[in-house]
């Protein structure tokens, strides 16, 4: 696990490496001035990944969307593009270079995956599409996310339609401007 935050100008990062064998939890913490964001969430990773002293298989949870895209996708493409992206047409280095190299580096010797943290229940079976929930009001998903699904589905129901009518009405407005309508005639599709 990784997290990161930012108090009076330093950046606090944190990591915790949880060994599947049973051995005891290392938890490691630091700050760094004048760093934070997506370059600290990176900072975090790398040096999380550089700890390990043997080969490991790595399940990464609560990596940021940066890191984990730049995993998945981007690295392999960036290595052979000599650390460089297309942006704009034109071939541009990639934002944390340094950092990105160490995270190639060192992932020449870990398998790594990473992972979202879940707040539902993970093996909740839900009864076929989503727009079910919204139709029929009483479903209940799962034993934990379902109630927040049944209490907070109306609510939700309810500002879409609000929006929509919003929306439409507004719509409505420009189309009457635009087409000079008055106010006392509607279009022909209006009418029916």
């Amino acid at each position: 696990m990784s997290e990161t935050s930012r108090i009076e100008g330093l950046g606090r990062w944190r990591f915790e490496l949880q060994p599947l064998d049973g051995s005891p939890t290392v938890e490691v913490a630091d700050a760094e001035p004048d760093v934070w964001g997506e370059r600290l969430e990176l900072l975090t990773v790398v040096r999380a990944l550089e700890s390990l002293d043997q080969p490991s298989k790595v399940t990464l949870v609560g990596c940021c969307h940066y890191v984990e895209q730049g995993i998945q996708f981007g690295l392999a493409e960036w290595k052979e593009n000599d650390w460089r992206w297309e942006y704009f047409g034109q071939m541009v280095p990639i934002r944390d270079c340094d950092l990105w190299q160490r995270l190639d580096r060192v992932m020449q010797f870990h398998e790594v995956d990473c992972r979202r943290r879940r707040f539902d229940s993970g093996h909740a079976v839900v009864n076929g599409p989503h727009w079910n929930v919204a139709v029929e009001r009483s479903r209940v998903i799962g034993q934990t996310a379902g109630n927040w699904i049944k209490c907070h589905v109306g609510a939700c129901e309810s500002l879409y339609r609000r929006r929509l009518g919003m929306l439409l009405t507004c719509w409505m407005k420009a189309l009457a401007r635009r087409c000079r309508i008055g106010r006392h005639t509607l279009p022909a599709w209006r009418q029916l």
